[in-house]
């Protein structure tokens, strides 16, 4: 892939986000990825990690994203932190309709705030 349409975000709402084309604060921003609070939070702390590069999912990614990958939880990580995250958190990437993924441009989320159950559901 290009790496001037790699880093345009593609064309989902993330890309439209990550474009500055849709008004979102930032948690975190760097050269490869964004970080956001999720518009529809399903716990007191829920915000996402989306990849400048659009990766429809993760079963699309490539050996070649591993780097990228990583630091999508490096990333997650760091803002859980900033966010007060002490106690523990959850990190979700769903992979495809069945896997619950809505828009087709991996991200992760990350919930905390209370305690979670298992099974998500």
């Amino acid at each position: 892939m290009d790496g001037e349409v790699a880093q345009a975000g593609g064309d989902t709402i993330f890309g439209k986000i990550i474009r500055r084309e849709i008004k979102t604060d930032f948690l975190h921003e760097d050269d490869q990825c964004v970080a956001f609070d999720d518009i529809e939070p399903q716990a007191p702390v829920h915000f996402l990690v989306v990849p400048k590069k659009p990766v429809p999912k993760l079963s699309d990614a490539q050996d070649s994203d591993e780097k990228l990958l990583g630091h999508l939880l490096i990333v997650a990580r760091t803002v859980a932190k900033q966010k007060g995250l002490t106690e523990g958190f959850r990190v979700v990437i769903n992979d495809g309709p069945m896997g619950g993924q809505e828009v087709m441009h991996i991200h992760v989320h990350v919930m905390g705030g209370r305690q979670l159950t298992w099974p998500p559901g």
